[in-house]
């Protein structure tokens, strides 16, 4: 009796959001945009940095330059061309090297050489060209330099070198996030227009309990915030990694975010209203997500989001490669986060509905 109170209660409200023009609407555009934007980003990242080079006499430096990787030497015929090419915004960095560069270095003489950066570059990229600039002297120079380098490198986070992440990998944590986000803000303009209208005082009339009641609109905004991040993560090439993992990943996602809309629409008393107690949930959970553009180490509260399991395990799987063992801590900070969150929502709505 109680499933099939429940399953007419899932009925009902499946009505009510087909009736519901603006957030059919809304759906449908933004997965056909989600889908469209995700497909016309760039799907491979170029590691190679391009630098002019004027080398007066001699062409050394250059084939020097064009034998290490990841560096790919534009030659111009004067130092003039090259400074133009540079501010027109042709080359991120140019050197100038004078005539007899390679000689006077292998004998030990002080040479200059012009590295030529624009105005609004980072001053990292003059600090790398000088560093570039020193191993070349090294290189020609040897013992009669009187050069020595010794360095080592700690890196910070995942070493992406060799391995970069395209732009359309980086994007499909946000554009999951971001269905689940809309569908969110469909279940709370739900239950803010059913308490409005004083629909669940009528549902309750009838045979249905409040936990009947609960228990359908968690059902409902779950099934439908997962069938939409699944049919997107699926026309994005989401799934193909670890289909079962990924699934599993965007159902406890959709726990979450069910439990958010239940909290929205508990206090949204119209269409702002719901969409402000929306977006006061939702936007701090899309810290993790924009990370994943920003790449780096994120400091340790970042972590204690609710949204960082799904971010963090989308990433893993779909990136990364990982399987069930290291998903594991991501998915069970998930699962926690959407109890929490789902058990908060139902708890305020049942208040709510209990003070009509």
């Amino acid at each position: 009796m109680t499933a099939r109170i429940i399953a007419v209660i899932i009925r009902k409200d499946l009505k009510a959001f087909g009736r519901d023009r603006f957030f059919v609407t809304m759906t449908a555009i933004g997965l056909i945009a989600y889908i469209a934007v995700f497909w016309l980003l760039p799907s491979s990242v170029d590691e190679t940095l391009a630098m002019g080079v004027y080398e007066s006499g001699g062409t050394e430096v250059t084939v020097y330059l064009d034998s290490t990787p990841g560096l790919a030497p534009v030659v111009f015929g004067s130092a003039e061309e090259l400074a133009t090419a540079v501010e027109d915004g042709d080359m991120i960095i140019g050197l100038a090297f004078p005539a007899g560069f390679v000689a006077d270095v292998a004998a030990g003489d002080q040479v200059t050489v012009e590295v030529i950066v624009p105005a609004d570059i980072p001053e990292e990229f003059g600090h790398l060209a000088g560093g570039i600039v020193d191993r070349i002297a090294v290189e020609f120079g040897g013992s009669a330099s009187g050069a020595e380098a010794i360095t080592t490198t700690t890196v910070l986070g995942t070493d992406r070198l060799g391995d970069q992440v395209s732009l359309q990998e980086q994007m499909r944590p946000m554009l999951a996030f971001f269905v689940l986000m809309v569908e969110t803000l469909a279940l709370a303009s739900l239950v803010a227009s059913e308490v409005q209208a004083r629909t669940a005082v009528a549902v309750l009339a009838t045979p249905a309990t409040i936990a009947d009641f609960l228990a359908a609109k968690g059902l409902f905004g779950t099934a439908l915030a997962f069938a939409e991040a699944a049919l997107l993560m699926g026309l994005i090439g989401g799934l193909g990694a670890n289909p079962p993992l990924i699934l599993v990943v965007l159902l406890l996602g959709a726990v979450l975010v069910t439990g958010l809309g239940m909290v929205a629409g508990s206090f949204g008393k119209d269409f702002l209203g719901v969409l402000f107690f929306s977006m006061a949930l939702m936007i701090p959970l899309m810290i993790p997500a924009f990370g994943v553009l920003f790449p780096g180490t994120q400091a340790a509260w970042v972590r204690l989001l609710p949204s960082f399991g799904l971010v963090d395990a989308v990433v893993g799987v779909t990136t990364n490669g990982d399987g069930w063992g290291e998903t594991a801590p991501a998915l069970a900070l998930l699962a926690a986060w959407g109890a929490a969150s789902f058990v908060a929502g139902s708890a305020i709505l049942r208040r709510r509905v209990a003070s009509l």
